[in-house]
């Protein structure tokens, strides 16, 4: 964001410039430069929240008999967790060794790294589906990092334009589902995901894959 004010002289550069804002269309709009600033003064909360429900989350996957895998670097378990330690900023670093709001027991079982979960759930497709429309809280949609809690099926979604072969190498399967974990509730955002893991592998009663 920023502002550019140009004296008369410099004609032809205010000319090319509104040209490319124009044609480009990259530049936001005042209004949309003032939402952002303010959105930034709250970051450094939603982004502790962010982090603090998905270490929660994360974990409960971990436990979790219905899943296979969970991907989240913050996790003590993943092999690249000495790096995202490393990669932490001293604020970062500050917050975790300062912070009550994270509780103590979840600390022994990593950090919060950002709000991003991904998990390969047992089974394969149609159990991914159906976890899927079976979450109240999480919403199916394809976003990363807003305030409210996403869920979405890679393989399906966001990567379906890939071809097969390199999907397949890129470890995005039919059993791989991707969650953007959100600012709401941390208890109610776990007791969600463990309620639709029960219905799409343990057997509880649900809507069915394919059903919205």
């Amino acid at each position: 964001m920023g502002a550019l004010i140009l004296p008369s002289h410099h004609n032809a550069l205010h000319t090319k410039l509104r040209f490319l804002q124009n044609a480009i269309g990259a530049v936001p709009s005042p209004y949309d430069s003032w939402l952002a600033q303010r959105g930034a003064k709250t970051l450094h909360l939603r982004m502790k929240a962010h982090g603090v429900n998905a270490l929660r989350i994360a974990k409960a996957l971990e436990d979790s008999p219905h899943v296979q895998e969970v991907i989240y670097p913050g996790l003590r378990s993943h092999p690249l967790h000495e790096l995202a330690l490393r990669s932490l900023s001293p604020h970062a670093l500050k917050f975790l060794s300062s912070s009550n709001s994270i509780p103590p027991p979840l600390l022994q079982h990593g950090i919060p790294y950002s709000g991003m979960v991904s998990f390969r759930i047992k089974g394969g497709a149609e159990e991914a589906e159906r976890f899927l429309v079976n979450t109240r809280l999480f919403t199916l949609a394809e976003s990363l990092g807003g305030v409210e809690s996403l869920a979405e099926h890679p393989e399906r979604m966001t990567h379906g334009s890939v071809p097969e072969e390199e999907r397949r190498k890129l470890g995005i399967e039919g059993n791989l589902i991707r969650l953007s974990v959100g600012v709401e509730d941390g208890e109610d955002l776990v007791e969600d995901v463990m309620r639709a893991l029960e219905i799409a592998v343990g057997g509880k009663e649900g809507k069915a894959a394919g059903q919205h």
